[in-house]
């Protein structure tokens, strides 16, 4: 895997990373920073891509389960160090779920699964900041006919 990262010059602290996959992502700083707002925050992308790799693993899991899985979001609130380097220090992922008659269990076990085997993006994170996790399970059963 690799990434190549191009500052967009002196005007600013805009950077385009350009993935080894063909994709591009920005990322820019904050005014006081010397930014000027355009792009997330390198370190938004670092939680943004742990929501993803574990989002991905839940749903594959469920998948291949075989649960009718329709949707799932996690929400990750984070804490950093007050000092530098500001490392991630606490992360809270609130998973929900939604599908047909999904039981608790399965998704808990997505949602542990990916934890302790499959996300190497929380993997690395776990060496610095503690994890906690809830899951809300959304039913969308279709409604009785009248």
């Amino acid at each position: 895997m690799e990434c190549t990262i191009n500052w967009g010059g002196p005007d600013g602290m805009l950077f385009v990373a350009s993935t080894g996959s063909g994709h591009i992502a920005t990322m820019d700083g904050a005014v006081e920073g010397g930014g000027h707002n355009l792009a997330p925050r390198p370190m938004e992308l670092l939680l943004a891509g742990t929501g993803g790799c574990t989002a991905y693993d839940v749903v594959l899991i469920l998948k291949r389960g075989r649960h009718a899985v329709t949707g799932c979001t996690v929400k990750l609130s984070a804490e950093r160090a007050e000092t530098d380097p500001k490392v991630f220090t606490r992360i809270h992922f609130a998973f929900t779920v939604t599908g047909r008659n999904l039981p608790r269990a399965a998704v808990e076990r997505a949602v542990q699964l990916s934890h302790e085997k499959y996300c190497s993006a929380s993997a690395m994170l776990e060496k610095t900041a503690e994890l906690g996790f809830s899951v809300d399970i959304v039913d969308t059963q279709e409604p009785q006919a009248a």
